[in-house]
């Protein structure tokens, strides 16, 4: 196997970026998530919209203005100088962010089908039993939205290995900082290093259909509606 100490720096990082935006995404996700399943607000269609945004929109276009809000001259950049954190662009941190706002409609989305799909009638069930609404959440929709809740998991995770386009714009290319295996692979080919590019590649490739097979088989053991 044709791999580097630089390429297993980059498949370290890319884990961990994947797990931490994981975490963040499903306690950001879950509240937006819920409020969309259950609100009548006219503002639900304007913020249902911007939450998919990102499925839409070229990466590199995400990256920019991302880039513009983080820098030192944008709204956030200027909160993080502040407070002494500087800028957050090409670091680990402002992958973190960038990651979590490109991959958000991949966990909002599953949740809130899920949350739709069992309708008000558990919500009402637990209210005559009286039930509180953090203990109808935890002990009566969280286990049946549970579904959901795994696929939101599974494919933001994914997502976030396989990103490149707003990982570039945002990290740049900084070996054990922002250099992911996406960039990684993009390092090979450039060098014309096919066989190293093809291990990383391969390794993606492989990745992404164990993750696909075992999410397909968990949905449909329970019972759940197919992605596609």
């Amino acid at each position: 196997m044709d791999i580097s100490s630089e390429d297993l720096t980059a498949v370290w990082l890319t884990i961990k970026l994947a797990v931490l935006v994981t975490a963040i995404l499903l306690l950001i996700a879950t509240p937006i998530a819920w409020w969309l399943a259950h609100t009548r607000h006219p503002l639900r269609g304007p913020v249902s919209a911007l939450v998919a945004l990102p499925l839409v929109l070229p990466p590199s276009v995400l990256g920019f203005y991302l880039l513009l809000t983080m820098g030192p001259h944008g709204p956030i950049g200027q909160l993080t100088q502040s407070l002494g954190l500087g800028t957050l662009p090409f670091t680990f941190a402002g992958l973190v962010v960038a990651s979590v706002f490109y991959s958000l409609p991949f966990v909002v989305q599953p949740i809130q089908n899920a949350l739709e799909a069992l309708g008000e009638r558990p919500r009402e069930a637990a209210a005559t039993l009286g039930a509180g609404p953090w203990d109808t959440f935890f002990h009566v929709i969280l286990p049946l939205a549970r579904p959901g809740f795994y696929t939101a998991a599974v494919l933001g995770f994914a997502h976030t290995i396989g990103e490149f386009g707003v990982v570039l714009m945002i990290g740049g290319n900084i070996p054990g900082v922002t250099q992911v295996i996406s960039v990684q692979i993009y390092n090979h080919v450039e060098a014309l290093e096919y066989g190293r590019a093809h291990t990383l590649a391969g390794g993606m490739v492989v990745f992404s259909f164990v993750v696909l097979l075992l999410l397909y088989g968990f949905r449909r053991d329970q019972g759940a509606k197919p992605l596609l």
